[in-house]
């Protein structure tokens, strides 16, 4: 079972620049997508922005052009480089990887935008 460890996360902000990683236990095959989703209370989680080899990557329209995914599969790790920041862009975000219709969750770490 594939386990996820996020870091990176904390307050910043409005305008301010963070980078969150994402370190799996495994190797993580590059066909495989790795993403980071975000939820706030009340609300559903939703995809920020995912990554896999041979697609160019998936960004929702909020985070495009500000948002940058990348992944090291030597390093077993998925990197999300956020700039500008917004206050809407404050939430929980958490790692996941879908192998074989499975979804594995890291356990988030809080982004905080405010002044």
């Amino acid at each position: 079972q594939v386990q996820l460890v996020e870091s990176g996360g904390g307050w910043v902000p409005p305008g301010g620049s963070l980078t969150l990683s994402c370190e799996a236990s495994e190797t993580i095959y590059s066909s495989i997508p790795m993403g980071w989703y975000r939820q706030v209370p009340g609300k559903q989680r939703e995809l920020v922005a995912r990554i896999r080899s041979g697609r160019d990557p998936d960004y929702r329209d909020s985070v495009m052009g500000r948002f940058t995914i990348s992944r090291d599969n030597a390093r077993k790790t998925v990197y999300l480089e956020m700039k500008r920041l917004k206050p809407e862009d404050t939430a929980v975000y958490y790692c996941n990887v879908r192998d074989t219709g499975i979804d594995y969750w890291g356990q988030g770490t809080q982004v905080t935008v405010s002044s």
